[in-house]
């Protein structure tokens, strides 16, 4: 292994040599075993130093115990479709919740549909409206890249805080696994595209003593054994196999998104599609009437809370700490309750507290800045080397 400030480079280096000057009729020498693991490609050692940090953002997860609403009711002469609520599963859910709601929004015959929202659930839900057929304009306070699903960790977590195991019926998980795997199968049409809007990428979940199920206070559905045929599974690697200064190294693949590069490709998509962007701001449900759209879709996250008066919104506060971008850095990594991706707008980082609770009904959206120096400090212990 041969290490740097930049990384580690690890492989099968070793070389089986032979004797030169031995017997012609001895015995050929075994091939060596194959490992066990997959060896690890270069890793970059992620430069984490306090004075690197070029943002610190927060984000409110809507989070309902009953799960992402999805049904539709009358509002004067308006159909309103609703569609928020996933906690810390919006981006990994979209298509599918898009999916979901496309009949109830195509149950009257129009065609002319208004989208309220223009984060992550907005902007694909109006997105497969227009597949559809139908025409769409989007009204939003913000655009995509000022919404809180830009402040998102951008990695695959359909099962994030998504619901209360015990405040759901029978038939949700059925409707989970289907979002998901919808949502699975339509983020890989993105795959390859011009900067990267998703990518696969090998995460790494360190462990300074033997693994231990982290605790969880408020009782959320863990339903990811469902869709576990979609990642690979969890394989420990030897000492010699990683660059990281944990016992214990554990490693998936899973999808990533580069939210600043996807957020413009659906814009660019839903525009280009002939759809239209409206600066609106909505203050109760009776702003409705103003829009000459019938139907109504509702993607507007936790201001729903305010919006729609609903109180079953809990807000889950995350904080990322943003580092300069290493273009070099392309996995992720957890250590010490705290969560790196080395994405393309940069290195992200966020702590995810001891157990499932953290951040639970904080609606604290100002940024903590000694929170964010702690929890790059723990990602740069993770190496065996500084960088």
């Amino acid at each position: 292994m041969r290490s740097d400030r930049r990384g580690f480079l690890l492989g099968a280096a070793g070389v089986g040599l032979a004797g030169l000057g031995g017997c012609a009729t001895a015995r050929p020498p075994a091939p060596p075993a194959k490992p066990a693991f997959r060896a690890v490609s270069p890793l970059a050692v992620v430069n984490a130093r306090p004075e690197r940090i070029m943002n610190i953002t927060v984000c409110l997860r809507p989070f309902r115990p009953a799960g992402p609403r999805l049904d539709a009711e009358t509002v004067g002469d308006k159909l309103v479709v609703h569609n928020y609520g996933h906690g810390g599963s919006g981006w990994s859910l979209s298509w599918g919740s898009a999916r979901e709601i496309l009949p109830k929004a195509l149950s009257k015959g129009e065609k002319d549909i208004a989208v309220i929202g223009c984060g992550a659930l907005g902007l694909t839900a109006a997105i497969t409206l227009q597949r559809a057929g139908a025409n769409v304009v989007i009204y939003a306070k913000e655009r995509m890249h000022d919404s809180r699903s830009a402040r998102a960790t951008g990695v695959w977590s359909p099962d994030s805080r998504i619901a209360k195991a015990d405040a759901v019926g029978p038939e949700f998980a059925a409707l989970w696994e289907r979002m998901t795997r919808t949502s699975f199968r339509t983020f890989h049409s993105y795959l390859g595209l011009p900067g990267a809007p998703i990518e696969w990428i090998d995460r790494y979940v360190l462990w300074d003593a033997p693994p231990s199920r982290r605790a969880d206070p408020v009782g959320f559905a863990h339903l990811g054994s469902r869709v576990a045929d979609l990642t690979p599974p969890m394989e420990a690697l030897p000492p010699e196999a990683h660059p990281f200064a944990a016992q214990v190294v554990r490693r998936t693949s899973l999808p990533m998104f580069n939210i600043a590069g996807l957020g413009r490709a659906l814009e660019a998509e839903f525009l280009m599609g002939g759809g239209r962007i409206e600066a609106t701001e909505f203050h109760t449900p009776a702003d409705l009437a103003k829009l000459k759209q019938k139907v109504v879709v509702n993607c507007t996250g936790y201001a729903a809370r305010a919006l729609w008066k609903d109180e079953t919104l809990v807000p889950v506060r995350g904080q990322i700490a943003w580092l300069i971008p290493q273009p070099e850095v392309n996995y992720g990594i957890i250590h010490e309750n705290v969560s790196m991706l080395g994405r393309r707008d940069g290195i992200v980082i966020q702590q995810t507290g001891p157990d499932e609770g953290w951040g639970y009904n904080d609606a604290n959206e100002a940024p903590d800045r000694a929170e964010a120096e702690a929890a790059v400090a723990a990602i740069a212990r993770a190496y065996r080397i500084a960088a």
